[in-house]
């Protein structure tokens, strides 16, 4: 029992009850009962680290995950997430929160890191950053793949949110976890993981129920939706990323401005 952690979860599983939710989670088995380790999960939705975790609670293992700083400075939302033990990572300063999960990790803990960085548009998994891997061979734990398939249909960028009782599909699949040696080369060992989840998210699109309709923007082009291809998402991630940009430094220049028509 923890005091925020637990009725979260609570919460969380009323709602998927509420939205009729049907969850297909396997593979729970190997799930280390006990000891650290990270957990890489694939990203396709703003609901995958609560999915992903519903399979660890299960099993009685609590998922701490790493989330954007931002995420810890909304009113409310900060609270839980400092209360569950969350870590916030500055992306432009990032050394603190890794340094945090390691030590997390070596405590014991299970630490949920998307190792995409980012939502895919595309719905296929994208490049991998090494962040996830190096965390495991510095703590000396295993990387444990899971992959979530359906949240997309939830909640995803690009798409209004659906959070009524939509009945959609949710398939929540763990494999078995990969050790992480100190001596291995990162890059490789962030391959083989990728290669694993690959796998594994091939097999979750081949066992769900097709789709249809308006929902064919939620499936890839390679099987026969209207989603992005990996190329065009990442166009459209460029584009993001430039207006950002543009944002910040217009933001910054105005701040600048301000400040020198305050001064005498």
């Amino acid at each position: 029992m923890e005091p925020v952690y637990t009725p979260v979860v609570h919460f969380a599983r009323g709602l998927f009850a509420a939205q009729g939710l049907r969850f297909q989670r396997t593979g729970q088995e190997a799930i280390p009962q006990t000891g650290g380790g990270v957990v890489a999960i694939n990203h396709i939705g703003y609901l995958d680290f609560a999915l992903a975790g519903y399979a660890f609670k299960d099993v009685g293992r609590l998922v701490r995950f790493m989330a954007k700083k931002e995420v810890f400075d909304m009113k409310g939302v900060g609270s839980l997430m400092r209360g569950m033990k969350h870590i916030p990572v500055d992306r432009s300063a990032g050394a603190g929160a890794y340094r945090e999960a390691v030590a997390a990790l070596q405590r014991g803990e299970l630490i949920g890191v998307f190792p995409e960085a980012t939502i895919s548009r595309s719905f296929e998994l994208k490049e991998f950053k090494t962040g996830a891997v190096r965390m495991a061979q510095e703590a000396g734990v295993p990387i444990i793949p899971t992959i979530v398939w359906g949240s997309q249909r939830i909640w995803t960028k690009d798409h209004p949110k659906k959070l009524g009782r939509t009945g959609v599909p949710i398939i929540v699949t763990v494999g078995r976890p990969i050790e992480a040696p100190a001596d291995a080369d990162p890059a490789q060992l962030t391959e083989q993981l990728k290669a694993e989840m690959k796998q594994m998210l091939d097999r979750a699109k081949a066992q769900y129920p097709p789709m249809t309709g308006e929902d064919l923007a939620f499936l890839p082009k390679a099987l026969g939706g209207t989603a992005p291809t990996v190329d065009e998402a990442a166009e459209m991630e460029e584009q993001e990323r430039q207006r950002r940009a543009a944002r910040k430094a217009e933001k910054a220049a105005k701040a600048a401005k301000k400040k020198g028509s305050a001064q005498p």
